[in-house]
């Protein structure tokens, strides 16, 4: 990528219809608690504390926005998956991201992260077959790949591939990444320039 990310963080929305206008692209970020999604957004846009990073899971509550390069939304939504919350909140929170993933019109493609050190969840993978019964364009993003071997990132990747052969005939876009070497940071962004491209504002 030539030129270098100018990232501003631009609002926090409590649902979708307070969201900014839908005047540009947009990417969303989304994964279970603790698999090290502001970590990899700090990552990608080379700015360290741009989304806050937390050992506490669930610190993420609202529907986060940052500018990148005046060009398009990255935004950083809620975890889900986190246990210790309350029933009623992770209910919530839940009917939260569904509103904004099915209703927000200028959503191009959603980056869903799973942590590449572990079988694929339960919560994982009803998650990704929710966005695949609703068609909805996502890219899985192996997280933390600098924690495994070579031999055990292919081993992790291969199972979690025949796992989800269990449901899709076909399998969802892959990217290896770890915001530790900036793996997978590329192949992101090369992603989103070539979908930018496709953007087209909905009529005001």
């Amino acid at each position: 990528m030539g030129k270098p990310i100018v990232a501003q963080f631009i609002t926090s929305s409590p649902d979708f219809s307070q969201c900014p206008k839908p005047v540009m692209a947009e990417y969303a970020f989304i994964g279970r608690s603790n698999v090290g999604k502001s970590s990899l957004i700090n990552m990608i846009t080379g700015q360290k504390m741009l989304a806050k990073t937390s050992s506490t899971p669930g610190k993420t509550q609202l529907i986060n926005h940052f500018l990148i390069n005046e060009e398009w939304y990255l935004v950083d939504l809620p975890g889900y998956g986190y246990a210790r919350a309350a029933k009623a909140k992770r209910m919530q929170w839940e009917q939260v991201i569904e509103q904004y993933l099915l209703k927000r019109s200028n959503l191009m493609s959603t980056f869903l992260l799973i942590d590449s050190r572990l079988s694929l969840q339960d919560n994982d993978r009803k998650v990704i077959n929710w966005f695949g019964e609703k068609q909805l364009h996502f890219t899985l993003v192996l997280t933390k790949t600098d924690k495994l071997t070579v031999n055990q990132l292919a081993s992790n990747f291969e199972a979690v591939k025949k796992e989800l052969l269990c449901d899709w005939e076909e399998l969802p876009p892959f990217i290896l990444s770890s915001a530790i070497t900036g793996a997978g940071r590329e192949e992101i962004l090369s992603f989103i320039e070539k979908t930018n491209r496709l953007f087209q504002p909905a009529p005001v």
